[in-house]
C-alpha cells in the first residue's frame, strides 16, 4: 500500500469535516494503508490515535493568500517529511507543482454557479463576490495542476469538466450508518425541550448552518402556503442553524432572512435549533416528519443521505446532484418556487402511502453509499498514479 499524504486544512465545518470524520477511520482499517493527515489545529482533538495514520497539525495565516502561501512553502517541507508518494488535497485547492503525484478533491459548485453570483449581486454582497471570482480562478487552475480530479457526484464531474475543460472522474461519498447511529447521547437538554414543544406539529427538517446558497428564503416563504393549506394543523421548521450572522460559519449575512421570518410572521412556525452534535444528530431526523433541502447549488449534500437512512421522505430542489443521491427517494420542485416546495409537502402530507414509498426507498438508496468503497476507490487511484512519482524523484 503506497504512503498517503492528506491535506486537510481546509475542513472546518459542514461537509469537509463529516469528510474527514468518515473517511480517515475507514482508511485506517485498509490492510497495509499508511497515512499522513494535515489539520488545523482546531481539528487535531476531532480525532483519537489510529496505529496506521500520523497528525500533524498547522495553523496557517487565515484567508486564500494565507493558505495559498502555507501550502507552497510548508506544506511541501511537510509533504517531504513524511516520504508519501501520492497528495490527496480535499479543499478544493492543488498543490502548484506537486513533488509527488497529486488527486485532487473538488466539492465546491459555487465557483461556476450562475445563480450564487447572481444571488450575490442581488445582495448587492460584492466583496463576497468579488472573493468567489478570486477562489474560482485557483479552483480552475488546480484542476491544471493536480494529477486527478475527483468529484463526489457525476452531475457535478460534467459539470466541472465542461467549465475547466479537464476529465473529472466521479467517486460518491459514503455513509456509514453504524458510525452515524452509535453513539447513544442524547440531544442537549434545550434542544428536547423546543422538540418537545413541536411534538403535535407536522415537522419539517432543514440540515445546515446559514448561507445563501441553501436557499433559506424560498424555504420561508414556502411555510405561510403550508400554514394556509393545512387548515389548522400546525407546522415547525426545525433549523440546525440561528439565523444570525455571529452564529454561522463564513461571511454569509441572515439579517435579510430573520427580517423575512418577522414579515411574514412566522416566529412560531420555526425552532431555530443551532448546531447539533453530530453523535445526536440521528435523533434529530427520527424527530422530524419530512426532510427538505431547497438549495441551489450542491455538490453531494450529506444530510440527504442521513435522512433517506433515517427513513425520512426527501423533498428537495430539482438540482440534477439531488435527483442523482435521492433518485425515487425524493420528489422535487424548480428551486425558486416555494409555491411548488409547498405543493410537494402538501403532497406527502396528505398520502401516507406516497410517505412510505418515499421512506422505503430512501432506506434501500442509503445502502449504496459506503466509505469503504469510497476510500478502496481512492486508494485504487492513488495505486495507479504511483509510477509517476518515481518519475519525478
Amino acid at each position: 500500500m503506497i504512503p498517503l499524504f492528506i491535506n486537510g486544512l481546509a475542513a472546518s465545518a459542514g461537509a469537509g469535516l463529516t469528510y474527514l470524520r468518515n473517511v480517515i477511520p475507514h482508511l485506517a482499517r485498509q490492510p497495509d494503508s499508511q497515512a499522513t493527515v494535515l489539520l488545523s489545529a482546531e481539528l487535531r482533538a476531532e480525532f483519537p490515535q489510529f496505529p496506521n495514520i500520523s497528525f500533524v497539525q498547522a495553523s496557517p495565516r487565515r484567508g486564500l493568500l494565507g493558505r495559498f502561501l502555507f501550502e507552497q512553502t510548508e506544506l511541501r517541507l511537510l509533504l517531504r517529511r513524511s516520504r508519501a508518494q501520492v497528495l490527496l488535497s480535499t479543499g478544493n485547492f492543488a498543490l502548484y507543482h506537486s513533488p509527488v503525484p497529486q488527486i485532487l478533491l473538488s466539492g465546491n459548485s459555487l465557483y461556476l454557479s450562475p445563480d450564487f453570483y447572481r444571488d450575490l449581486r442581488k445582495r448587492r454582497d460584492f466583496i463576497l463576490w468579488a472573493d468567489t471570482l478570486i477562489k474560482g480562478w485557483f479552483a480552475r487552475r488546480s484542476l491544471d495542476w493536480a494529477d486527478v480530479t475527483v468529484a463526489p457526484t457525476k452531475a457535478f464531474a460534467d459539470d466541472l469538466a465542461k467549465w475547466s475543460g479537464k476529465n473529472v472522474l466521479s467517486v460518491h461519498h459514503g455513509f456509514d450508518p453504524s458510525f452515524f447511529t452509535g453513539d447513544s447521547t442524547p440531544l442537549p437538554a434545550s434542544m428536547q425541550s423546543q422538540l418537545q414543544e413541536s411534538a403535535d406539529a407536522l415537522k419539517l427538517l432543514f440540515v445546515s448552518h446559514y448561507n445563501y446558497y441553501r436557499n433559506f428564503e424560498t424555504l420561508i416563504r414556502a411555510l405561510p402556503i403550508l400554514r394556509h393549506r393545512l387548515s389548522g394543523k400546525k407546522i415547525r421548521l426545525l433549523l440546525t442553524c440561528h439565523l444570525s450572522s455571529s452564529a454561522n460559519p463564513g461571511s454569509y449575512r441572515a439579517e435579510t432572512a430573520a427580517a423575512l421570518l418577522r414579515t411574514l410572521g412566522l416566529r412560531d412556525n420555526i425552532v431555530e435549533l443551532g448546531p447539533v452534535p453530530y453523535r445526536s444528530l440521528h435523533r434529530l431526523y427520527r424527530a422530524a416528519h419530512i426532510y427538505v433541502s431547497p438549495a441551489y447549488a450542491e455538490t453531494f449534500a450529506h444530510p440527504l443521505v442521513e435522512a433517506m437512512s433515517s427513513g425520512l421522505p426527501v423533498v428537495a430542489s430539482d438540482l440534477p446532484v439531488h435527483r442523482e443521491i435521492c433518485g425515487d427517494a425524493g420528489i422535487y420542485f424548480p428551486r425558486f418556487s416555494p409555491d411548488l416546495l409547498a405543493e410537494q409537502v402538501l403532497q406527502i402530507y396528505q398520502s401516507p402511502q406516497l410517505a412510505e414509498n418515499l421512506s422505503r426507498n430512501g432506506l434501500r438508496r442509503a445502502q449504496d453509499f459506503s466509505w469503504s468503497a469510497h476510500v478502496e476507490r481512492l486508494l485504487a487511484i492513488a495505486q495507479e498514479l504511483a509510477p509517476l512519482e518515481t518519475e519525478r524523484s
